[in-house]
């Protein structure tokens, strides 16, 4: 989780004391800061290196918030890794591995160190520039989205749970081959408040064409949601042109899938490659759209997969 009231390491004309740190890499970043690499590094003030940057997150002697940025992005990795494990680690990045030290915290951090004053940012003769602040997340925007959708990656199970295939519907005399990655899979129904529930009404999310209908290989005209035909077509449209980097990930899943994140403009996706996909949109707020495996998401989501950003 943090470091101890030890850890210190250079900061501004203070040593500081280590609360917590996180990466910032191309494979991961606080998504709540972007879309992608890119975004997540400008929200910060920082070039995207493609090696990446740790950011440690502490207090000085005063108590005033600074973000150390390092290069050292080997030693933030181990230090996180064991925090998450349970173990202690003193992570003291050396000097020469600092970048830079921004004042104020770029995330919300929930400890502060012992024995200094409460958190606070820094006065103006400290700091050459305006301090950071953690992105909003008290009303339904990106930032919110984003966190919404580490959720799910990060409590996938639980929120599976709650989907029931039977309720997706399956496109009549669909000849799809599931490696066609020019088409989704079936999608579910909106689901709103903290549960996902798919209710079957919904259509093949063929989405060539953001539309509220289409019309199925039977002929019949049949609902479909304009949100997430919009998002497998922008996402598609990754498997062509590569977008910004970091706006596909593919990180560990149990056996032998893939945990897959793909975030684009108002809309965040995450996905198992063996399994269904959850959609987010800006424009539904607290809304979970369900998106069934079908016979075309696997090429799809196997595709992204492919072509997605991977932890060193």
């Amino acid at each position: 989780m943090a470091g101890t009231d030890e850890d210190t390491v250079a900061a501004a004309d203070d040593a500081l004391y280590v609360l917590t740190a996180v990466l910032l890499t191309p494979a991961k970043f606080p998504s709540v800061l972007g879309d992608d690499y890119p975004e997540a590094c400008a929200a910060l003030g920082l070039p995207p290196l493609a090696d990446g940057y740790g950011l440690v997150l502490g207090q000085d002697g005063d108590g005033a918030r600074w973000t150390v940025v390092v290069d050292d992005v080997s030693l933030v990795a181990v230090a996180v890794a064991s925090w998450d494990c349970g173990m202690e680690y003193d992570l003291s990045p050396d000097e020469r591995t600092v970048v830079t030290a921004l004042p104020g915290w770029p995330l919300a951090v929930a400890v502060a160190a012992p024995g200094v004053p409460a958190p606070h940012d820094p006065g103006p003769e400290s700091a050459d520039r305006p301090a950071l602040r953690p992105p909003d997340t008290t009303v339904w925007g990106p930032a919110q989205r984003r966190l919404g959708a580490d959720e799910i990656a990060l409590q996938w199970a639980q929120w599976r749970a709650q989907i029931d295939d039977a309720e997706f519907p399956t496109p009549a005399g669909s000849t799809d081959s599931a490696a066609d990655a020019s088409d989704g899979g079936d999608e579910g129904a909106a689901s709103t408040g903290e549960s996902a529930q798919a209710d079957g009404e919904g259509a093949p999310a063929d989405a060539e064409e953001a539309t509220a209908a289409t019309e199925d290989r039977t002929g019949v005209e049949t609902p479909g949601h304009v949100g997430v035909r919009r998002v497998l077509a922008e996402a598609r449209a990754y498997v062509r042109t590569p977008p910004p980097l970091g706006r596909v990930r593919s990180s560990f899943a149990p056996g032998d899938a893939r945990t897959l994140r793909a975030d684009g403009p108002g809309w965040s996706l995450v996905a198992r490659t063996d399994d269904i996909a959850f959609i987010l949109l800006d424009e539904e707020p607290g809304e979970v759209l369900p998106v069934g495996r079908g016979p075309a998401l696997p090429g799809l989501l196997a595709a992204l997969d492919k072509m997605a950003v991977r932890p060193s």
